[in-house]
């Protein structure tokens, strides 16, 4: 050797590893290969597994996003189980140093897949678990590259609404025939966002099936703005709801202001002039035999001509107050202007058919969704108004059975002011329409999407009934309580980080996702979002003109009971 050459070699020094990494190009440690932690005890639904602290470490500096959040709450991790891996969510952690690595924590079991022999991956993800670990089994951070096999579509007819957290490249969907055949409730706090992620849902849902139908009550005028383009607004200025198609049920709430024992003689004596006026029409004497609740044709007039008829019949003993109770109130309501969209004389005629074709969109004629505006209808027969459009979407749906399925999705804003719990509850038949509709729609086609800010409030077990539940940030503790308790034991961990969503955020679980996910909502443009932003008062409070013309334009429309 020459003596350059052994000078090299006396003066050398081992090389050190982040000169190696640096200079090969990759990184020393391949996280997603390398363990996290191990199980130490295994249950039905979930287990406990020990996490090394110093792994976690490790991973938070990893360029995937999925594995720096390795072992954090609401999380992926994955456990190797013989040929394949099991897929689990962390619900819980804490400090102890009695367990190796540092840090004990609690994971719900979400599914199973196989691995990619090559790559170590997740593939061919499937729900449920048929094979559990063992104790002492080793757990590997789950990475986007598992997510994404995890997260992409079977073949399914799905929208897409996101990305999953806390990827950027990870598509969310939702399966829509999952999601409507099994019902949805979206609940969130004001000002998280719901409104617009409602809008966000119903435009994929038509952008995907611009031949559907889909019925929306919107209680405060918010959704009109957001479907002008693609649906059809009807509110009080062009509702035109016959009266006649309330059922005896319906028209007790109206046309009665008696309480107690005088409310049911009262009910007796409108359910028999009813019929009679019913049976005027010469649409009953071509069927013979009718009921009070078939919706038939009938004149207002006819109907207190024959309450009159029935007075004039009374015995001396007989007070006529129950008569006059309720000739009255069909006089004041025939002459109040703002009941024109239920009770005008031009609408006596049998235009039952129109109607409906209007409302359920049959056809749709590319505008698949119609938005029912109800901030215009009077206070006190606004439920009766849900109720009977409620009401006639279950009815058309079981006397349809005969024809060819036509599913209409039935979405309903504010839920909780329809469908209250026995605590809220006033005994309106609205709520007893939208329980049937939870309980038996399915059966008969119809889909329901309850939206609300206080889950608690909605009546017991409705919730339940939706297979698919959208939660975004709750900050009512009652109202996390209520979710938690209606959402399947596997999404308990994501169910923790509810009061720490961002707006724009959400938790997705049951059949509508393949496992529960948290979601990012894509931003919905300007001219599709529902007009419910809260004003700047900052802003608004800086600039002034006009008012005096504002305020004489309200003055009128306010006489006027108009809008």
């Amino acid at each position: 050797m020459s003596e350059l050459r052994m000078n090299e070699f006396h003066n050398a020094r081992p090389a050190h590893a982040d000169e190696l990494g640096a200079e090969r190009g990759v990184a020393q440690v391949d996280n997603a290969r390398e363990p996290i932690g191990v199980v130490l005890e295994i249950a039905g639904s979930g287990s406990r597994i020990a996490l090394d602290i110093t792994r976690l470490t490790e991973c938070s500096t990893d360029p995937d996003p999925s594995v720096v959040l390795s072992g954090q709450v609401g999380s992926q991790i994955k456990v190797r189980v013989g040929n394949g891996w099991l897929l689990a969510s962390v619900r819980s952690q804490k400090q102890d140093s009695r367990t190796p690595g540092g840090i004990l924590a609690s994971v719900d079991f979400l599914g199973e897949g196989e691995e990619e022999r090559l790559t170590g991956r997740i593939h061919a993800f499937r729900r449920g678990v048929t094979m559990y670990p063992i104790p002492g089994a080793l757990v590997y951070p789950a990475t986007s590259e598992d997510l994404r096999q995890i997260y992409a579509s079977d073949g399914r007819s799905v929208i897409q609404i996101g990305h999953v957290h806390p990827t950027k490249d990870i598509r969310a969907g939702l399966y829509v025939d999952s999601l409507l055949g099994k019902h949805f409730a979206l609940l969130g706090s004001t000002g998280t966002g719901k409104s617009t992620s409602a809008a966000l849902i119903l435009h994929r849902i038509c952008e995907a099936s611009t031949e559907g139908h889909v019925v929306m009550i919107d209680p405060h005028g918010e959704y009109g703005a957001a479907f002008r383009n693609t649906g059809v607004i009807l509110d009080v200025t062009n509702l035109q709801m016959p009266y006649w198609l309330m059922n005896l049920e319906e028209h007790c709430e109206v046309f009665l202001t008696s309480r107690g024992n005088d409310r049911q003689e009262d009910a007796e004596i409108l359910a028999k002039c009813l019929l009679e006026a019913r049976q005027r029409n010469r649409l009953a004497e071509q069927m013979g035999k009718i009921t009070v609740d078939a919706p038939i044709p009938y004149l207002l007039s006819d109907l207190t001509t024959i309450i009159s008829n029935e007075m004039g019949k009374l015995d001396k003993g007989r007070t006529s107050a129950p008569y006059l109770r309720i000739k009255n109130k069909i006089d004041e309501l025939k002459g109040d202007p703002r009941y024109q969209f239920m009770f005008s004389g031009m609408l006596v005629g049998d235009t039952m058919a129109e109607f409906l074709a209007k409302i359920f969109r049959l056809p749709s004629r590319g505008r698949p969704i119609s938005i029912i505006d109800v901030s215009g209808v009077p206070s006190d027969v606004t439920t009766t108004v849900v109720a009977v459009l409620s009401r006639l979407v279950f009815d058309f749906a079981v006397w349809a059975r005969e024809e060819k399925t036509r599913p209409i999705l039935l979405v309903c804003e504010e839920a909780h002011r329809y469908v209250p719990n026995e605590k809220n509850a006033d005994g309106s038949s609205v709520g007893r329409v939208l329980s049937r509709i939870a309980k038996e729609g399915r059966k008969y086609g119809i889909s329901l999407g309850l939206i609300t800010q206080r889950p608690s409030d909605l009546a017991e077990g409705v919730l339940s009934q939706c297979g698919t539940i959208i939660a975004m940030r709750l900050n009512n503790e009652r109202d996390q309580a209520f979710v938690r308790a209606a959402m399947p034991e596997g999404a308990r961990g994501f169910l923790d980080s509810i009061p720490a969503l961002r707006n724009r955020e959400c938790i997705i679980c049951g059949e509508g996702v393949s496992i529960p996910i948290r979601v990012s909502f894509d931003e919905l443009e300007e001219f599709k979002r529902p007009a419910s932003e809260d004003p700047s008062f900052s802003a608004l409070w800086k600039n002034s003109g006009g008012e005096e013309e504002m305020v004489l334009r309200t003055v009128q429309r306010w006489r006027a009971q108009g809008r």
